[in-house]
């Protein structure tokens, strides 16, 4: 069983950065691919960022590209997003996610949350204007 634990959430102004990280526990030696997504009260849950198991390929959502960062250290079972110039549309609880093995890598596959298998309890998000 795969445990994802997401931090780094918190209350910030307008303009301001935050970084979340996502640790995985379990299945140790199985890399997966690994998404962001959000949701804000009222509102589906929507993709934020993915980034392939070796980090080579990134899909961001139209409204987070240029401010957001997605990566990954293998080495420590954590993925990261690195928001800056935040905004208050980014309010909502920030989840991470891992990749259904076996699925092929594109922006088709990995922006789609029903194609994600293990999911964290997610992490609060806030910013005030």
């Amino acid at each position: 069983q795969v445990q994802l634990v997401e931090s780094g959430g918190g209350l910030v102004q307008a303009g301001e950065s935050l970084r979340l990280s996502c640790a995985k526990s379990g299945r140790a030696g199985t890399v997966y691919a690994m998404g962001w997504f959000r949701q804000a009260p009222g509102v589906e849950r929507e993709f934020v960022s993915a980034i392939s198991w070796n980090g080579g390929d990134t899909y961001y959502a139209d409204s987070v590209k240029g401010r957001f960062t997605i990566s990954r250290d293998n080495a420590k079972n954590t993925v990261y997003l690195q928001m800056n110039s935040l905004k208050p549309a980014d309010t909502a609880v920030y989840f991470c996610a891992a990749l259904s093995p076996g699925l092929p890598l594109n922006s088709g596959t990995m922006t789609r949350q029903d194609n994600y298998v293990y999911w964290g309890q997610g992490t609060q998000v806030t910013v005030s204007s």
